[in-house]
């Protein structure tokens, strides 16, 4: 299943760059990284239960 995220920050900072993780129940289904247009697409399994998107905006930064 494909799924497509828009994302866009209010104050108008791009995300290019960020890692992306698709959840589905907790558990990492989806990998990506946002490009510069803020479309990202997801090829995900099929199947049952909460979806969330996580993004790491700590820039890598430990």
């Amino acid at each position: 299943m494909t799924i497509k995220i828009k994302l866009e920050l209010a104050s108008g900072q791009s995300m290019a760059g960020l890692p992306l993780e698709l959840l589905r129940d907790g558990k990492v289904i989806g990998r990506a990284m946002v490009p510069a247009g803020g479309l990202v697409a997801f090829e995900a399994p099929s199947g049952s239960g909460q979806l969330a998107v996580r993004v790491d905006r700590s820039g890598g930064k430990a």
